[in-house]
């Protein structure tokens, strides 16, 4: 062991809790030599690696939560995975657990979230369960996109307990508090995968107090910046949100953020969990659903949801028609598939390929396939002086 790592595990040792997760039992599915010059921990690698896949930089055009409006101040997929790991590492900091694992699950939780946010994952879903391939699940998309498909289908080898983090991160299900099932192995990750494929709603518990944490600062994260972008938005009023709410959580993002992570620091201090308290629990939850009803249900923002559900369907049949084809004037054959690993083109069906193509577009990228693929274009210049019929 190089004398770097030596200080990486002493420091750990002097500053994690009984309950963290320290890195050297970080567990890879292929063994990789350190370079004995390396200054990083296994989890800090992690998160470089995510940090630079594709997967990543395709963050930055990807719905949160509203699609089509041209609003530079509303929040994309990018912005809210940097807002989970800035909150998450404040309170990991405080309850003495591992920051380096805490920044890679943060940043790879929502990595397999196709374009237009949940409308597009029931879309996706709807077509895939036609196909039989099973539900897609943006968890299970993640992980397949970083275990399965980076790298040209060789993968970014990252440990389990990251990829279990990002499986397990569930940030739509309301909890009180959250307690890790430890010991988990890969096998246990690819039952946890097919599972979840199956029944998208069967709920899996990670394997660390980190990826708790993460899980449950998902939400802290969105239910109050999605109200801001809401009220900037002209869909509520301010004074709409609930009373009860108001003067226990307060009435701005900032405020909300504050008094959550102030509560959760408070009642997750030397326990292996990470918990609110019941009164706060009690109405985050209340929050959420005022959210869902006034905010994620809302007609307003989904006028344009039946357009984009056809382009979905349409979409997928023509490329599994090119990827059946093998037709080389289509991106996915002459980008996406160029030179992917034979393994995966052996083991993953046209349906799967399709699949995974469209799920790592942006909302941009979509659009403009779709207009390119599936609309008519004008004819070549040289067809200018034919006369018409009509003529």
């Amino acid at each position: 062991m190089n004398y770097l790592r030596e200080k990486i595990e002493q420091q750990e040792n002097a500053t994690l809790s009984q309950f963290a997760e320290p890195s050297n039992r970080a567990i890879r599915k292929k063994n990789e030599e350190i370079l004995a010059t390396d200054h990083r921990s296994a989890f800090s690698i992690d998160a470089d690696r995510i940090l630079h896949s594709l997967a990543y930089t395709r963050y930055i055009d990807k719905t949160q939560v509203f699609s089509l409006i041209p609003n530079d101040h509303i929040t994309h997929r990018v912005l809210h995975v940097q807002i989970v790991s800035r909150i998450s590492r404040s309170i990991g900091r405080f309850l003495g657990l591992n920051l380096d694992l805490i920044e890679a699950i943060s940043l790879g939780h929502d990595i397999g979230h196709p374009p237009f946010g949940h409308d597009g994952e029931t879309f996706l879903s709807k077509i895939c369960r036609s196909c039989g391939i099973g539900n897609f699940v943006h968890s299970c998309q993640g992980v397949r996109f970083l275990k399965d498909v980076e790298r040209k289908g060789q993968g970014l080898n990252l440990t389990l307990q990251v990829l279990d983090g990002i499986l397990c991160h569930d940030g739509e299900r309301h909890q009180q508090s959250l307690s890790p099932r430890r010991g988990k192995t890969f096998d246990d990750l690819e039952q946890e995968l097919q599972k979840k494929s199956e029944k998208p709603h069967v709920d899996f518990v990670p394997t660390t107090l980190e990826a708790c944490l993460v899980r449950m600062c998902d939400t802290i994260s969105y239910i109050g910046r999605d109200i801001e972008d809401a009220i900037r938005l002209g869909l509520i009023k301010r004074d709409e949100i609930p009373a009860e709410c108001r003067k226990r959580l307060g009435d701005t993002n900032g405020k909300i953020v504050y008094n959550l992570v102030e509560d959760l620091i408070q009642y997750s201090q030397q326990a292996d969990s990470i918990s609110f308290s019941n009164e706060v629990a009690d109405h985050l939850k209340l929050l959420r659903d005022f959210n869902m009803d006034r905010i994620y249900m809302n007609p307003l923002i989904k006028t344009e949801t039946a357009k984009i559900e056809n382009l979905f369907s349409m979409l997928f049949e023509r490329l599994v028609n090119d990827v059946r084809q093998g037709n080389r004037k289509s991106p996915i054959v002459s980008s996406y598939l160029e030179g992917m690993a034979q393994g995966y083109m052996e083991a993953t069906s046209a349906e799967e390929k399709v699949r995974d193509f469209i799920a790592g577009m942006t909302d941009a990228y979509f659009l403009r396939l779709a207009r390119e693929m599936l609309l008519p274009s004008t004819l070549p210049e040289r067809f200018d002086g034919i006369k018409s019929w009509t003529a």
